[in-house]
């Protein structure tokens, strides 16, 4: 019977709840990988987290059994470090709330990390870290106030680790906006498209689908660049997400992990999954009747 794959030429993961859990891989995704690249496809991984770059993140892959390179890889730490050099001239000071990986992102493109609001910055960046400060965050707010461009790598408001849903830069970025309301970061994680479509432009995919564990920022990433996805069940968001979805956040295939791929469309059998994703669709559908949205449930 024919595999979710077979129609496309290229999967494209998102990290984490999808491959792993923290430092953890999820179970049997380097089966999946080898699986996937026996049969000639073609595989990248994007992030919306810029706390590493690319090399830590092969180095961890490569921990993981899943033999990548870092040109495999693109974060949104490079994403966001793009749109910016494509405003800013060269040399111009940006201050980086974030990793060391962040700042080498941004050094990468000519231009120059600062620390402090008193240097004067014309663009202020924010990433995931694992020590920010709240002195830090402040600091970024009064440069966002004098006038600095305000930056952000991704929304996602939560991260999944094994233990369960740790605090996300989304939610950071939240407690920036109470001290100001009338500001918005410009985000270059998904959903938006800077991130996807470097990624898309780098692998050269003719059919590609993504897999991501978020409806909000995967799946609806996916929509905004015009291709399919796999919604797997292994990270952040679950079944009642899925029931619920609208349709920016509706996927085109269900899988529990990326094995999915490998295996026929759910929705034809009698399984558990099976039976979420017609629950799904009729949830759906009539969410769009009560709507009078043109068009029943997405998807297969």
């Amino acid at each position: 019977m024919t595999a979710v794959i077979d129609a496309y030429d290229t999967a494209v993961f998102d990290l984490d709840g999808v491959i792993y859990l923290g430092a953890q891989a999820v179970p049997g995704v380097a089966q999946a990988i080898i699986g996937l690249r026996e049969r000639g496809v073609r595989v990248g991984f994007v992030t919306n987290n810029a706390a590493r770059s690319p090399h830590e993140v092969a180095e961890h892959l490569v921990s993981l059994g899943i033999a990548v390179s870092p040109d495999d890889i693109v974060t949104s730490g490079q994403a966001v470090a793009r749109l910016m050099a494509d405003r800013f001239e060269a040399g111009s000071p940006v201050l980086v709330v974030g990793t060391a990986a962040l700042e080498a992102e941004i050094r990468a493109v000519g231009l120059v990390p600062v620390a402090s609001s008193t240097d004067r910055p014309v663009a202020v960046v924010v990433g995931y870290a694992p020590q920010l400060r709240w002195a830090d965050l402040n600091d970024a707010c009064f440069a966002v106030q004098a006038g600095a461009v305000w930056y952000g790598c991704n929304p996602d408001r939560t991260r999944p680790q094994v233990e369960g849903q740790a605090i996300g830069l989304g939610a950071i970025l939240d407690a920036m906006r109470v001290t100001m309301p009338e500001q918005e970061p410009i985000l270059a994680g998904k959903p938006r498209r800077p991130l996807l479509d470097e990624t898309l432009r780098r692998l050269g995919s003719a059919r590609p689908i993504f897999v991501g564990d978020r409806l909000d920022t995967d799946i609806e990433g996916a929509h905004v660049v015009g291709i399919d996805s796999l919604f797997v069940l292994s990270g952040s968001h679950g079944a009642d997400d899925l029931v619920a979805a609208r349709p920016e956040h509706r996927p085109t295939y269900l899988a529990a992990d990326i094995s999915g791929l490998l295996a026929p469309p759910v929705g034809t059998g009698d399984g558990p999954l099976d039976d979420l994703w017609r629950r799904a669709q009729a949830a759906w559908l009539a969410a769009d009747r009560a709507d009078g949205t043109v068009g029943a449930a997405e998807g297969h």
